[in-house]
């Protein structure tokens, strides 16, 4: 079966089994705007004030240059992983980590760099059927103030701080909120929640963690 599934599913379950692959993809897509190579507007012109997740950061603030996210830190629930590059399939979802022993989390690589201006997006399974838990099994643990770190290939890391750990129905799945223009350098983690279908072995939520850049180290010389 497809180890790829949804832009905003991590998908959970067993391998081989089947799945509600059609009705996975309700909310499978970022907006037209933001689900193509160079389609995120640098300069986050539209902040989601308003949205799910967001917070009131001044325009402005700390954000960093360009720099591919390597390693994911959260210390508050013990995960501890290296990151994927994640793209497109030919539908225009987005493509998550492959189902298997030890997978782990994967960077969007159409969303901002950790850091950068605007929502970087990753995600992670929160089980991985016959291998068990998947790196994102407790996220939906996180609460507001709790640091997640990102490694990053220049040497810097940046540091974020939880704004808010919220979980949706998948058909009623905020994209905009996940993936639109905000006025800071922030983070989204995403998994699947909600109690497992025991016939499909699909989740019926997703949980996002919002997040906002706090401060970062240097680069390495």
């Amino acid at each position: 079966m497809a180890t790829t599934v949804a832009a905003v599913l991590a998908l959970a379950g067993a391998v081989g089994l089947g799945f509600g692959y059609e009705e996975w993809r309700a909310s499978s897509r970022p907006p037209a705007e933001l689900a193509a190579p160079g389609s995120t507007a640098p300069g986050g012109t539209a902040p989601t004030s308003s949205a799910p997740g967001s917070s009131a950061k001044p325009s402005g603030g700390l954000t960093l240059a360009r720099s591919v996210p390597v390693r994911l830190d959260i210390p508050a629930i013990g995960v501890h992983t290296s990151l994927m590059q994640l793209g497109l399939n030919s539908d225009r979802t987005v493509q998550v980590p492959p189902i298997e022993s030890n997978s782990p989390a994967g960077w969007y690589q159409f969303s901002p760099t950790p850091g950068q201006l605007g929502p970087s997006v990753i995600l992670g399974h929160v089980t991985l059927g016959n291998f068990g838990p998947g790196v994102f099994f407790r996220l939906a643990a996180l609460h507001t103030g709790d640091k997640v770190s990102v490694s990053r290939a220049d040497g810097s890391v940046a540091v974020f701080s939880v704004d808010q750990t919220a979980e949706y129905p998948k058909e009623k799945f905020p994209s905009q909120a996940v993936y639109g223009n905000i006025d800071h350098a922030g983070l989204r983690l995403i998994t699947c929640g909600g109690p497992k279908n025991p016939t499909t072995h699909a989740y019926p939520d997703n949980v996002v963690v919002f997040a906002s850049l706090v401060s970062a180290t240097s680069a390495k010389a």
